[in-house]
């Protein structure tokens, strides 16, 4: 299927925000849920993309997706991102990441929780999990709550010659979505992971694999089997895509995520004779240098290879998306640079300015 885009309209910075709200240059990492016949969306502002003391974490409401109410605001003079919503039990549960404010580092400090009760009020923001653990998404499977996240993510930017990194993805649920424990599903270089299942019950996950592993760098593609969804066998691919969100429709699986505007898409570069940490630097720094766009894919099932599907007008700093819908009609709520600017860098883009956008 060929699919096709309707407008894509500007939601943050926008003349709908409520007056609480004060978007800044850099608006980014978010999320969107419908929860008892309204809209939430929690974001990111700041001064740019990389850490800061002046980063301020929203969550707004609506009924129609023009005009907003002001839910809560989380400002704590450190670096806050990742926020990802969960509807459950009459509860809207917010989990989000807290960093540092070293805009030349990762620094994960843990993941904190409000919960916005029946009454409306937003429980104070408190810590959870002790391992430095990262959520990525969160949803509802079969009637249980499940997130998938990963731990290890200050090892991503501070590579140590031909060591290889540990980082573990963990498939957690909880029956009331507050409390939670599950599998590491893998161990690796692997960070943000999605998945969705095929209509045959075979789980088909997409890991961003920045650290790294002994085969390279980029991605890896993943199937687990109906029998043990949690035993995944994966094939690696030299694109990585970024922010990764998988979901199936029509008995297809398909991916958004970020694209590298070069020729093969790669990020790894397939140099010979680099340590570890030296293939890590140098990849990174040409992949900084490019253009960016944040693009759906498809992923085949059995072969677990990835295929450019279109692009969502984007460039520069773009791509980490959520989605509304479903039956074949999505909208999908993204970030980005201007795409007029089609050929800025990743770098540039992130010192820029960014904008959140809706798009069917």
């Amino acid at each position: 299927p060929v699919p096709t885009l309707g407008e894509a309209i500007q939601v943050v910075p926008g003349p709908g925000l409520p007056d609480q709200v004060r978007a800044q240059a850099s608006n980014n990492n978010l999320d969107i849920v419908e929860h008892r016949g309204r809209f939430y969306l929690p974001f990111r502002t700041g001064p740019e993309h990389f850490a800061s003391d002046q980063v301020v974490l929203y969550v707004v409401s609506s009924a129609d997706k023009v005009t907003w109410d002001h839910e809560l605001t989380v400002d704590m003079d450190t670096d806050l991102r990742e926020p990802r919503l969960l509807s459950w039990g009459g509860q809207l549960i917010l989990h989000f990441a807290v960093l540092g404010t070293n805009p030349l580092d990762f620094e994960p400090q843990g993941t904190m929780r409000a919960v916005r009760g029946s009454d409306g009020a937003w429980s104070e923001p408190e810590w959870i999990f002790e391992d430095g653990f990262i959520p990525w998404r969160t949803r509802a499977l079969d009637g249980v709550p499940t997130m998938v996240g990963y731990t290890g993510g200050d090892d991503i930017y501070d590579p140590d010659g031909d060591k290889l990194p540990q980082l573990e993805v963990k498939w957690l649920s909880g029956e009331d979505g507050l409390d939670w424990s599950g599998p590491t599903v893998w161990t690796g270089g692997g960070s943000e992971t999605d998945f969705a299942f095929t209509p045959e019950g075979a789980l088909i996950a997409v890991i961003r694999n920045e650290a790294g592993e002994a085969d390279g760098f980029g991605s890896l593609v993943c199937r687990g089997e109906p029998e043990d969804p949690t035993d995944w066998t994966c094939e690696a691919d030299c694109r990585k895509f970024d922010s990764p969100l998988v979901f199936e429709d029509g008995g297809r699986i398909w991916l958004i995520g970020r694209r590298n505007v070069t020729e093969d898409g790669c990020f790894d570069l397939g140099t010979e004779g680099l340590s570890h940490e030296e293939a890590f630097l140098q990849y990174s720094v040409a992949y900084w240098q490019e253009p960016k766009r944040c693009a759906l894919w498809h992923v085949d099932a059995e072969s677990l290879q990835v295929t450019h599907a279109l692009d969502l007008p984007s460039a520069g700093d773009t791509c980490f998306p959520s989605i509304l819908g479903g039956d074949g009609t999505y909208e999908v709520w993204n970030y980005t640079s201007d795409p007029q600017d089609a050929d800025l860098s990743w770098l540039e883009g992130q010192k820029g300015e960014t904008s959140i956008v809706r798009q069917t």
